[in-house]
């Protein structure tokens, strides 16, 4: 995909925004990742003020991308800005074995095996809750290889992960999709994701903490939006479905994984589950009144003496076929 030219001003901003040996330096270690301003310090071994205004300095050129979480500070590369294409060409300018960057790297890899560290003995005190559940229902590559498959054949140039959790499905389509973007409540959990997309190599996809009744993402963003097992958690679902919706982009598709209706009373005075499943009539009219069309609805049987079926709904925006349709009948 080629890049849009800028023009000179911008161009020259972003130039003069990169020419300083921190800068470029802190250009090439957010090309890596997501880092907080105090990471950024601890490779640099430089004072949080001095990072805190290359930083900056290469945000208002559009060279990197801030946002906030929580009490938190992230920069990434940037993705939305006109000056991402400059972005993009002056990290693939730089020599992958310069010393410079090579001890940076080093000095990154030390945090992030801190960063893995502390969200590995999160996930360790709480495992005992995902296994719990995980033991009711079908195993998780049963459903996984049902998720590829509900979306196979279709491009994914752009995939939004509601509620993303330790980011596994981000995960599961690095190679499938051009970015991915996953949004959680939790700054815990986005802590374990950002770990396991670290270890995985995964440097196509960035995760934020975010709102799913109001995201502050724009409308029609995105070719697919994935909610998994998510809504049962949720006081109002369809208001979910509607916002989902709302970013998604003509022709694109959302995913629903959830369970079917149970009767497993514990999950919801153990595990804060608000609803006790989903009837397949009351996803669809939540679909159908968010403006989607269903498209397909699949049931994942449980495992053993398990006692939760998995139900994946997954639908269309209707808006590229009605756009084809009318063209159609225009030609004929």
């Amino acid at each position: 995909m080629s890049a849009s030219p800028l023009g000179f001003a911008l161009l020259l901003d972003g130039l003069k925004a990169a020419g300083e040996d921190t800068r470029l330096r802190l250009l090439a270690l957010i090309g890596e990742g997501e880092l907080t301003v105090s990471e950024l310090t601890e490779i640099l071994g430089q004072s949080q003020p001095r990072i805190s205004r290359h930083l900056k300095l290469l945000a208002e050129a559009g060279l990197v991308e801030r946002f906030r979480e929580a009490s938190w500070v992230f920069y990434r590369r940037a993705v939305d800005t006109p000056g991402a294409a400059l972005t993009d060409a002056l990290l693939d300018l730089m020599a992958p074995d310069d010393e410079v960057l090579l001890r940076d790297r080093e000095r990154l890899e030390a945090v992030r095996a801190a960063r893995a560290a502390h969200a590995q003995a999160y996930f360790r005190a709480h495992a005992h809750e995902w296994d719990a559940i995980r033991r009711l229902h079908a195993p998780e590559e049963q459903v996984e290889a049902a998720i590829r498959q509900a979306l196979a054949g279709g491009r994914i140039g752009s995939l939004l992960d509601l509620g993303t959790g330790t980011g596994r499905i981000l995960e599961l389509f690095a190679d499938e999709m051009e970015r991915g973007v996953g949004i959680d409540l939790s700054a815990e959990m986005l802590a374990v994701a950002r770990a396991n997309l670290d270890r995985a190599g995964v440097r196509n996809a960035t995760v934020r903490q975010g709102d799913i009744y109001s995201l502050a993402l724009p409308r029609d963003a995105f070719d697919v939006v994935i909610v998994h097992q998510v809504l049962h958690f949720l006081e109002d679902a369809p208001r979910a479905i509607k916002e989902a919706a709302r970013v998604l982009r003509p022709g694109g598709r959302l995913l629903v994984v959830d369970f079917d209706p149970h009767d497993l009373e514990f999950l919801r005075e153990q595990h804060a589950h608000r609803r006790l499943g989903f009837a397949p009539e009351i996803m669809e009219s939540w679909l159908a009144q968010a403006g989607l069309v269903p498209q397909s609805h699949r049931l994942l049987a449980p495992k053993g003496d398990g006692r939760l079926t998995v139900s994946l709904w997954l639908a269309r925006d209707p808006r590229a076929v009605r756009a084809e349709a009318q063209h159609d009948k225009e030609v004929a």
